[in-house]
C-alpha cells in the first residue's frame, strides 16, 4: 500500500478537494443538506473552521482552519464522509475491497490537501474555489451558485457581488485540482 506523507501543521490552514468515487453522480448537490448535517456533527466533535467552501455535483473544495494545537484534519474527514454517507440509501457499487472493509462506494478513498502558507495563497485559493461551479460550467457567474460561501464573503465584504462576472477565468493561476 501506498504510504502518504500529510504536512501536518498544528492550528493550519488547508485547502482540500474530496471527490465522489463515481464522477458522474450529482449525489452532493442533490444531498447538499445531508452533507451539511455532516458538516454540523463533526463540527460539533471536532471543531474547525470553514473559511470557504463550494459544494459541487460530484465533488467539493474547502480551506478550513484547525484549532490552535490541533493537525487532526484525516478525523473530521473520515467523520463528514462517515456521516453522509449513512445518510444515503444504499445502491451503489462497491468494489471487492471496500465490500471486504465494509465500505460504501460513494467517496474516493483519498483527498487532495495543500497547506495554506500566507494571505496570497489563501486568496488564490479561495478565488479558485468561488470560481470552479463557473469553470465547470453549471453557471454563468458565480453568484448564481447556491452551494458555496461566496455569498457569506460577499456580505463580509471580501467579494463585491459581481466578482468575475461572467469571465471564464478570475485569474487565480491555479489548475484543475
Amino acid at each position: 500500500m501506498t504510504s502518504y506523507r500529510r504536512n501536518i501543521v498544528l492550528g493550519g490552514t488547508y485547502f482540500f478537494t474530496v471527490n465522489l468515487v463515481d464522477r458522474s453522480l450529482q449525489l452532493l448537490a442533490e444531498n447538499v443538506d445531508a452533507l451539511r448535517g455532516a458538516f454540523r456533527y463533526t463540527r460539533q466533535r471536532h471543531p474547525f473552521a470553514i473559511d470557504a467552501i463550494v459544494v459541487l455535483p460530484e465533488h467539493l473544495h474547502t480551506i478550513w482552519t484547525m484549532p490552535e494545537g490541533d493537525g487532526d484534519f484525516a478525523i473530521r474527514w473520515a467523520l463528514i464522509k462517515a456521516r453522509f454517507s449513512r445518510a444515503l440509501p444504499h445502491g451503489e457499487t462497491a468494489s471487492a475491497s471496500r465490500t471486504r472493509r465494509r465500505e460504501r462506494g460513494i467517496w474516493q478513498r483519498r483527498y487532495w490537501e495543500h497547506t495554506i502558507r500566507d494571505n496570497d495563497d489563501f486568496a488564490q485559493h479561495a478565488d479558485y474555489i468561488h470560481f470552479n461551479p463557473v469553470k465547470h460550467g453549471h453557471v454563468e457567474n458565480v453568484a448564481a451558485w447556491p452551494y458555496s460561501s461566496f455569498h457569506r464573503m460577499v456580505r463580509l465584504g471580501t467579494y463585491p457581488e459581481d466578482w468575475a462576472g461572467n469571465s471564464k477565468d478570475p485569474g487565480t493561476g491555479l489548475g484543475e485540482r
